[in-house]
């Protein structure tokens, strides 16, 4: 009967939109009933359901206001679903459900049934079916913000509670979380999960202070964020709540990944979920396969393309961490205790589109054997190739963990760092130095990042820095038509290298300057706006200009892509569209305008003058 029931759900949406081991698991934890004609399946305005029903054979009747007494709002015949609605807000809100025929009803827990209503056919299904919540409008699924999903104000306990209050509050509202005010005025949160492991596993006792068994996990957002932001941060962090508060810090309330379930946001959770739990290395690369079609379809439901390039990030993390763990599974004399990997680059900047290709560095611990390091560099190699297969390109520079150059002990690192800030002109040093303040640690131990490690002393160096920002103007913003022209071949532009690029460099140099850890471009031109590195008026330009082309780029890898081509940076200006045309040439104008006045400031201005303070 369960593997009848699973081939049933497998042909009903949203149910068919999942891979046959999860439609068996759904059957497995599911109850099969018979109902007579006429009788209540179930009442969820008199209680509170936190299951989803499935109409094997017969059919139900439906009513969506408490009043029942007049015709049926809906039928159902076999395959049809219900009580999703009240299982994802946990609230009584209907349907009231009747037999119309003899019937036979799988009922399928809650937890269960979840997975199919965040895919994004789910998604679609429940923006066709759903009922809704309250009279007034609801806000598109893409530009809702955090302050949205807020639905009642969260349990708040003194910093002073002990343990013991605090699991007793807990329990006593069943929300699963507290938030507690910290003295210096944040807000963090204590969880039934951060109980259980401060108390069962650590032994911390019930009357200490709750402050010693705070949950690490959830973010924090800020009211005006988005729905979407919200939600990668989760991911990121592995949170089942994130705070939310307002610009100054006050605390408006928590959010629950379930109250994420509940709002249709166009983020497919299930694809990062199913990179996680791959089980083999087909499995994977077959899966990393729908992750361009989810961007686009990101794109096209009107999320910024900044916002869909993080979830790329967040997408192509998750495929790197699955690839490195079935890899070195396979290699069980191997420890993945031993290193921290990094990505570097658009990666480490969380900025990769479908042409970026992967670079990478490890950091072995001090007391890694030389045997070992050589052995995890073959490793590493097998690890390439999966994320070739699974359609990140690969690098052709060498710029990977499995080279001897990226691939160290701690210690070995920290030398070679002081070595490249003292003499950036030996040994590609300055080249060196701007992989790796891009790096990012995505698995092991994640440490301070690198940049953090350089920044002090390069801020000591001003001649390090005055080269890194000769390194960062010698590729220049500019259209290189005259020579097409010349050439008799159709006009193009590389949007990578002749605007993208010139813009990344620049504010890598201008947040260096400013004594910034920010990795991200956008993140940097802020931290460096209003230097004497970068006017205020100049980061502006330059942030509109970075997403602008961000936009741009990542619309028309998608169309090479959908023709069969592969996503390249370069374009024919005749395939834009006037108006891509004229932001792309506006583009490159202001980017060059920005690296003329660095070159100034090169030229006649001492690179001390321009050394932020530290707290700057």
């Amino acid at each position: 009967m369960t593997e009848s029931l699973a081939e049933l759900l497998g042909t009903a949406d949203p149910f068919d939109g999942l891979a046959p081991p999860e439609l068996e698991a759904i059957a497995a934890a599911s109850t099969l009933r018979d109902y007579a004609l006429g009788e209540v399946v179930i009442d969820a305005f008199a209680e509170q359901s936190g299951d989803v029903f499935f109409v094997v054979s017969g059919g139900v009747e439906l009513w969506t206001g408490v009043d029942a007494s007049g015709p049926a709002d809906d039928r159902l015949g076999p395959g049809g679903v219900f009580g999703y609605s009240a299982m994802l807000i946990e609230s009584s809100i209907g349907p009231r459900v009747v037999a119309s025929a003899p019937s036979r009803i799988a009922q399928i827990p809650g937890d269960s049934a979840t997975i199919a209503f965040v895919t994004r056919k789910g998604a679609r299904y429940l923006a066709k079916r759903i009922v809704r919540w309250s009279t007034s409008p609801r806000p598109s699924s893409v530009s809702a913000g955090v302050e949205d999903l807020l639905r009642a104000q969260p349990l708040v306990v003194a910093c002073d509670a002990t343990v013991a209050d605090a699991a007793r509050d807990i329990g006593a509202d069943g929300r699963g979380y507290a938030a507690v005010r910290l003295p210096d005025g944040n807000h963090r949160l204590v969880t039934d999960a951060s109980l259980r492991q401060r108390v069962i596993v650590d032994g911390v006792p019930g009357s200490a202070p709750v402050t010693e068994a705070l949950d690490s996990t959830p973010p924090v957002a800020v009211g005006g964020d988005s729905a979407a932001e919200l939600l990668l941060a989760m991911l990121d962090r592995g949170a089942q709540f994130v705070v939310v508060t307002d610009r100054d810090g006050a605390l408006r309330g928590v959010v629950s990944l379930r109250d994420v379930f509940a709002s249709p946001i166009k983020v497919d959770i299930s694809l990062h979920e199913r990179l996680r739990s791959a089980t083999t290395v087909d499995d994977l690369v077959d899966r990393a396969h729908a992750l361009p079609g989810l961007l686009g379809d990101l794109l096209a439901s009107g999320l910024t393309a900044t916002k869909v390039i993080a979830v790329n990030a967040t997408m192509r993390d998750a495929l790197v961490r699955r690839a490195i763990e079935l890899t070195f599974a396979d290699h069980p004399e191997l420890s993945t205790d031993d290193f921290t990997l990094l990505l570097l680059g658009s990666h480490g900047r969380r900025e990769a589109v479908l042409s970026s290709d992967i670079d990478s560095a490890v950091a072995f611990l001090d007391a890694t054997p030389p045997a070992t390091v050589v052995a995890c560099r073959g490793v590493f190699a097998e690890i390439g190739g999966v994320l070739s297969r699974a359609g990140l390109a690969k690098d052709e520079h060498g710029t990977n963990a499995s080279k001897p150059l990226f691939c160290r002990t701690n210690a070995e690192w920290r030398s070679a760092a002081s070595d490249w800030i003292a003499k950036p002109e030996a040994d590609r040093g300055a080249i060196m130095t701007s992989l790796m303040v891009d790096g990012r640690p995505i698995y092991g131990d994640p440490g301070l990042p690198p940049a953090t490690a350089v920044i002090g002393d390069l801020r000591r160096h001003p001649g390090t820095l005055r080269l890194l920002l000769e390194d960062a103007l010698a590729r220049r913003a500019r259209l290189r038509f005259a020579r097409d022209a010349l050439r008799l071949r159709p006009q193009r532009v590389d949007l990578k290298r002749d605007a993208i690029l010139p813009v990344v460099n620049l504010a890598r140099w201008a947040a260096l300057s400013s004594g910034s850890v920010a990795t991200g471009t956008v993140d940097r031109i802020r931290a460096a706006a209003g230097s004497p590195a970068l006017p205020e008026t100049r980061a502006r330009s330059l942030i509109e200009v970075f997403e602008a082309l961000a936009q741009i780029r990542l619309r028309y890898q998608l169309i090479q892509l959908e023709e069969g081509s592969s996503p390249a940076d370069s374009v024919t200006m005749e395939r834009m569209s006037p108006i891509d045309r004229s932001v792309v040439a506006q583009a490159v104008r202001e980017v060059a305008a920005a690296q003329r006045r660095a070159a100034n400031i090169s030229n006649w201005v001492d690179t001390d003058e321009l050394v932020a303070p530290p707290g700057r």
